[in-house]
């Protein structure tokens, strides 16, 4: 066994805290570049285009991160069975898990590519996206969506190599994507000013160049599984595991996405400056949201290697470890959101409408940067130990019943502004620990 390999198991041994943390740094850097792409396509619209293309990028970068997020939850499902198989000492299985998993999602990004492709202008309609902004949307969603398999290629790579305890090559592939992005934008935008389709058409190129590169790269790592190209097939067996793990995640994460689009509507029903004040702030909140996202995805690989090694004490642990960890960085976070949410909206905008208009929305958010962090770690629990129904049914409910009555109810409020339709978030999330509270209890009765 090298040393690279004990590196990557090393979830099951040694200080649950310093597991956690050299897993979680290279994690939150990677969705940190990874967040980038959409905000760097702001900021660069921001310098060159107007309100209209702030607006289209804001919204349209919106709903392709809600596709993105549906494909990452449920490769969460090949990540967790790939962490479980290594952790008993299956590699030949985890090989055959890597297999099922990219055939399921080639299968599932050809038919994104269509339906996104045939029905872009149904979606920004849905989206009550201003009347201003609404050519440009359809075209930035168009020219992403058909890169909608290279998103794929890439998040079921970086998913199938943190199951595996490895989370600094999906660091690498991202890192060169972004500056990719970068160069892209600047060249697109500003010297050859295509505005929105430059900045979509940067976003695909950069991730192309990241999975050709990844590609390269993994084929020389040596990993703790067994595999090779004639196990891409479908394994019944591993797909049925993959699918009870992943589909819950993945309903979950949808519904939570369909219901911030449907907050998105309600702004845009505000009118153009509210629009792009959401969709400035929304970008911040994407970065804001990563350490939470990074101790969920850290939980679930930690957990799931624990629980299939058996140690599920040691799993309970690693939970109530992050969930510190998380609230003490979320507690630094809440105070740049709450008091320098227009210093943040800078950043993006010269327009003072529209930097008002996003610090107003973080002001009632921020609070939601502690609060989410307790949520994630039982979210990455459950999702560890394979049992992510109780994950679906919060967030379905937490969607429907909860942050969109919420932001109806705010935005219906007199004098309704962007930080009552922030605080929805956080109410949302103080529902969802509730949930995960009696949760808990009940698989403790179990348990006895």
């Amino acid at each position: 066994m090298t040393e690279q390999t004990k590196k990557e198991i090393s979830f099951l041994e040694g200080s649950v805290f310093g597991a956690l943390i050299r897993f979680a740094v290279p994690v939150l850097g990677a969705l940190i570049l990874q967040a980038a792409y959409g905000a760097v396509d702001l900021i660069v619209v921001g310098q060159f285009g107007d309100a209209a293309s702030i607006s289209a990028v804001g919204t349209g970068s919106s709903f392709m991160q809600m596709v993105t997020f549906i494909i990452t939850s449920l490769a969460m499902g090949s990540t967790v069975v790939i962490g479980q198989h290594i952790g008993e000492k299956k590699p030949t299985e985890a090989g055959n898990t890597v297999g099922t998993t990219m055939i399921l999602f080639a299968a599932i990004g050809i038919m994104l590519t269509v339906f996104l492709e045939l029905f872009a202008g149904q979606i920004v309609e849905v989206l009550q996206t201003p009347e201003e902004s609404v050519e440009k949307t359809i075209l930035y969603i168009r020219i992403c969506s058909a890169g909608i398999l290279v998103i794929i290629a890439y998040n079921v790579i970086s998913g199938v190599l943190r199951g595996v305890g490895n989370a600094n090559l999906p660091f690498l592939f991202v890192g060169i994507a972004c500056v990719v992005n970068i160069v892209g934008d600047l060249l697109l935008i500003g010297v050859f000013h295509l505005d929105v389709a430059g900045a979509a058409l940067a976003t695909v190129f950069a991730q192309l160049v990241s999975v050709v590169l990844s590609a390269m790269i993994i084929r020389k790592q040596k990993l703790p599984i067994s595999f090779s190209f004639g196990q891409c097939r479908i394994y019944k067996r591993e797909l049925k595991k993959i699918l009870q793990v992943g589909a819950p995640i993945a309903i979950q994460e949808a519904m939570v996405q369909i219901s911030f689009l449907v907050v998105n509507s309600i702004v845009n029903n505000m009118g153009l400056m509210p629009s792009a004040g959401y969709g400035v702030a929304s970008k911040i909140v994407s970065f804001i949201m990563l350490v939470p996202s990074s101790v969920m995805q850290s939980v679930s690989a930690f957990v799931a290697q624990n629980i299939g090694a058996g140690q599920k004490e040691r799993a309970k642990k690693g939970m109530r470890v992050a969930m510190t960890a998380g609230c003490t960085a979320g507690i630094v976070i809440f105070l740049a959101g709450f008091f320098g949410g227009g210093f943040l909206s800078a950043a993006f905008t010269h327009d003072p409408e529209v930097i008002a208009q996003s610090a107003a929305y973080l002001r009632g958010f921020s609070i939601d940067c502690i609060l989410t962090c307790i949520l994630f770690s039982s979210i990455g629990y459950f999702n560890g130990c394979g049992k992510s129904i109780p994950v679906m049914v919060q967030g379905i409910t937490s969607a429907f019943c909860v942050r969109i009555p919420v932001s109806i109810l705010m935005a219906k409020l007199p004098g309704a502004s962007l930080t009552g339709s922030g605080l929805a978030t956080p109410i949302t999330t103080v529902y969802g620990i509730l949930f995960f509270i009696i949760c808990f209890k009940k698989r403790a009765q179990i348990s006895e």
